[in-house]
């Protein structure tokens, strides 16, 4: 079994306050449902244009994992293009 971490780091410049910023956010995280994973926002919560996302899945292959994490990072980039500004990807087996 392997668990894999995504840390997916944001830069939200058109947003003017945490509203806007929970917008983005809220309209990325929906995307991500149809994706066997687990998102949750980890950092810079009181920032009005910087996030951080922790995208979590588990399976029973590194290789699986992996492929999943990309999607998902693909995905976000294509939801809300420009925005990733550094993604890490870290394995538990």
């Amino acid at each position: 079994m392997t668990v894999g971490l995504l840390l997916v780091e944001l830069h939200v410049p058109g947003a003017r306050s945490l509203k806007d910023k929970r917008m983005v956010l809220r309209r990325i995280k929906d995307r991500l449902k149809k994706f066997n994973v687990a998102v949750s926002e980890v950092e810079h919560h009181n920032l009005w244009q910087r996030a951080e996302f922790a995208v979590v899945t588990v399976s029973p292959e590194q290789g699986h994992a992996d492929r999943e994490l990309a999607a998902v990072a693909d995905e976000i980039d294509r939801v809300e293009p420009g925005l990733v500004t550094r993604t890490n990807v870290e394995f538990l087996t």
